[in-house]
This record gives C-alpha cells, structure tokens and sequence, in this order.
C-alpha cells in the first residue's frame, strides 16, 4: 500500500498503489485546495463553503444535480472516482440527509484526503476501495434502482480506462438509477472528437435521454476539454440549462435531440472488445 509522506507538511503528498504521485495544494484560483495527481489537476475543494465550485466541468455536473426532484430533498447517489470528493461535498452541503457512495481505486489517495481535506462531520458519505467497475457488483443490493444520481470521473492520470467506457459498463450503471435517475459521466477529449461521439452514442444505446454540456469551443471540436454527458431513462430536468450556461463565465451549451444526433452521426458504440482508455491530454494544459 502507498505511504503518506510527512516532510512538506504544507503540501501533503501520497505515493499510490498503482503509479504517480497525488500532493495536496492551495489553489491559486479561488482560494481552497487542489489535487494534484501527477502534474494534472484533478480536483479543487473549498473547505469553507463546498458550494463552491471552480472547475467548469464541476459546475455544470452542480447546475444539473440542482435540477434533481425538488430543491433541497436529499438524493441516493453512487461515485465512481471523486477525487477529493467536490461532489459528494456539494451534494451534502446542498442537500442535507443524501445518502452517498464513493469508489475509488487508491486506498493512499482516499487516506489523503480524509485526512487533509477532512469530511463535514455527520456527512453519509461512505468511501469503498476499489476498481470502479467491480465496485459497483458489491454495491449494496439495496441500490438497485433507487440512485437518483450516479457520477463516472473516473480518471489513470489523466485518462479514464478503458474497461470504463463501454456499452456493457454503462448497463451495469443504469441498473443502479431510479425511474428518473441521471447518470453523470466527465469525457475529456480533444479536436475532432473521435472519442466523446463514440461514447455519447454508446450511453445512448443504454440511457435515450441525453443531452452534451461543454465549452462552445470544445463542442465544436476546436481544442481539448471536459464535456459532460447526461443521461437518463426519463426526460432530462434541463429547461432553464441553456440561459445558465450561456451566461459564462466562458460560454457553454448543453446539446440535444437533433444536434446530438448530427453529433453522433456515424459513431459506433464501444464495447469490451474495442475499448479503449480517453486521449491523454497535452501536458502544456497544466501548465501553471
């Protein structure tokens, strides 16, 4: 198991099981933290207020969680890969008495974010270690069609893995969702998009209700970025999605129906047999 590393205690760092490096930082935007697993930055938390939100693609996952059943009611939801736990922090802060699980692969980052970035006492958020895929078989049978929410961000450095992006998996997540459950899933990909239509197409194939939020420019294929997909059996809650996105601060869309269809046009669904692992970003990105 990795070892925590205690001589920079202002930069609390632990060496993971599989590889890499995962340090703790202030953030330099917006006041907080940031994780930061092998140069690329994988979280940013507030500890003050977990309402606050910086990354842009943790925006929009918060602008649609705020949509689900009424104001305030508390959710059942699965994560798959938190990083230091942003969501799960947002949706107990916003929604008291939500009942949450989290899976995530390395046991040395889980033990250095509780301990650093500890959890709101009394938060039902219950982290279990593990590859996500088979974490989700030893969920609670319970869960079983109860999960209002269920978020895949799950990042290998900076690429999700493959066995993590197919057709079957995706099935495997739809049986935790309720009637008008969401499934919440970060794509990361770069121009021209190969990867992202291939996997809207292949959550389609499983949950019909669909709908893309991104950068303008990344949902025109111009440069790399994160692009949110989600999805349901029922209509999505996302009436009032598109003023808020195209408010900014960096002007965002939320794509559906006829423009997803163009979008997805010729794209073939993944499964285990083709599968492969997102496109690995250029480093000059993280640069700081």
């Amino acid at each position: 198991m990795g070892r925590m590393r205690s001589r920079d205690t202002e930069h609390p760092e632990a060496r993971l099981d599989h590889g890499g490096l995962a340090r703790i930082m202030p953030s330099e935007f917006g006041g907080g933290f940031e994780l930061i697993v092998d140069g690329t930055p994988q979280s940013h938390v507030d500890l003050d207020d977990p309402t606050h939100l910086h990354f842009e693609y943790i925006v929009r996952m918060g602008a649609v969680i705020d949509q689900l059943t009424s104001p305030g009611e508390a959710l059942t939801a699965v994560h798959l890969g938190a990083g230091a736990l942003t969501i799960p922090r947002y949706i107990d802060a916003t929604r008291p008495g939500s009942r949450q699980q989290v899976i995530e692969l390395e046991a040395p980052l889980a033990q250095l974010v509780r301990e650093h970035l500890p959890l709101p006492k009394g938060a039902a958020i219950r982290i279990r270690i593990g590859d996500a895929r088979d974490g989700v078989k030893r969920l609670p049978a319970a869960l079983a069609g109860r999960c209002d929410l269920v978020v895949s961000d799950v990042y290998s450095g900076a690429q999700t893995p493959a066995h993590l992006t197919s057709v079957e998996f995706y099935r495997e997540l739809s049986e935790l969702l309720g009637p008008r459950g969401v499934l919440l899933v970060n794509v990361a990909d770069g121009p021209g998009l190969a990867f992202a239509r291939r996997q809207v197409a292949t959550i389609a194939d499983v949950l019909p209700e669909i709908g893309v939020l991104a950068d303008t420019q990344v949902l025109k294929g111009r440069r790399f970025g994160n692009l949110v997909i989600a999805a349901s059996a029922s209509p999505l809650p996302t009436e009032w999605l598109p003023r808020m996105l195209a408010a900014g601060p960096h002007p965002a869309k939320i794509a559906q129906g006829a423009e997803l269809q163009t979008f997805v046009q010729g794209a073939r669904i993944v499964t285990d047999a083709d599968a492969v692992a997102s496109p690995r970003p250029d480093a000059s990105l993280f640069l700081r």
